[in-house]
């Protein structure tokens, strides 16, 4: 039965698109709660992103974020520059670490990543999720 059901398994995860591990036998005898005392904790969030402020880009755009934060830290919003707007299709707080990614309307797809240093205030970097050379560092005034 356990081969039947890890067959099934490859079966379901090649048939979804893509290539995944499938679970060995012994995965399979482990009780179903067991599975988060492997996990590695989650980090909450560490500082609010919300609100309006600007994101500057060492390659020149000043961008406005405007941006919701959820309790567990995850990131909602829009952002502008420069006559381009953008909608924040995913992105969270965890810790100190805050990533984001904006569909902009001029095509481009600006994955954001960046930590919150020691005098409050995030950098980091950025690039073009559909263009990787596109690529810049960014920096906020403001401090969360």
């Amino acid at each position: 039965m356990r081969t039947k059901l890890a067959a099934a398994a490859v079966l379901v995860a090649l048939g979804a698109g893509g290539v995944a591990m499938a679970p060995t036998a012994d995965a399979a005898t482990a009780p179903a709660h067991a599975a988060h005392l492997n996990a590695a904790p989650a980090t909450a969030p560490g500082f609010y992103a919300g609100g309006s402020w600007p994101l500057y880009q060492s390659n020149g755009p000043v961008v406005t974020m405007n941006l919701a934060q959820s309790p567990d830290g995850t990131l909602y919003g829009s952002a502008s520059y420069s006559g381009a707007v953008g909608t924040v299709t995913s992105g969270s707080v965890d810790g100190t670490s805050i990533y984001f990614v904006v569909s902009w309307s001029n095509g481009a797809l600006g994955r954001y990543t960046g930590t919150l240093g020691p005098d409050r205030r995030l950098s980091g970097f950025t690039f073009d999720v559909n263009h990787p050379s596109v690529q810049a560092g960014w920096h906020t005034n403001r401090t969360f």
